[in-house]
């Protein structure tokens, strides 16, 4: 699958390509990948939804290089995951970017578009 060029350049030193939440990919610059592994790895193991949040993101994690075409490979277990099939979207965040199968992003696209004023008024009750 091809990155897009704005993209690249976080990604030169490596990347990884995990389950994200909601059914897409998440493609991490190895940089902001070790950031957020600390974070993961320091939840309590006790805690039940901990362990499971840790089991997404860590357990079949895969680092990724880019390609001379800025491209990379995405393994099947993860295609399957995230339901790819011939068309995908890459939506790029702040510091990762998500791989969507195309109904997929749009069905969850129209569904967060059609909750927006009740998600804005959740993020405002925590000061966003």
């Amino acid at each position: 699958m091809a990155i897009p060029a704005k993209f690249r350049d976080k990604m030169t030193a490596g990347a990884i390509i995990t389950r994200g939440i909601d059914n897409c990919l998440f493609v991490f610059a190895s940089a902001e990948w070790e950031n957020l592994a600390k974070k993961l790895i320091a939840l309590p193991l006790a805690q039940a939804n901990s362990r499971a949040f840790m089991r997404l993101m860590l357990a079949g994690a895969t680092d990724v290089e880019l390609d001379g075409q800025g491209r990379i490979l995405i393994p099947d277990y993860l295609r399957k995951y995230a339901g790819l099939k011939k068309e995908t979207v890459v939506a790029g965040l702040y510091n990762r970017i998500e791989i969507w199968d195309e109904a997929a992003w749009s069905t969850y696209k129209t569904k967060t578009e059609n909750a927006s004023e009740q998600i804005a008024e959740q993020l405002g009750e925590l000061g966003i």
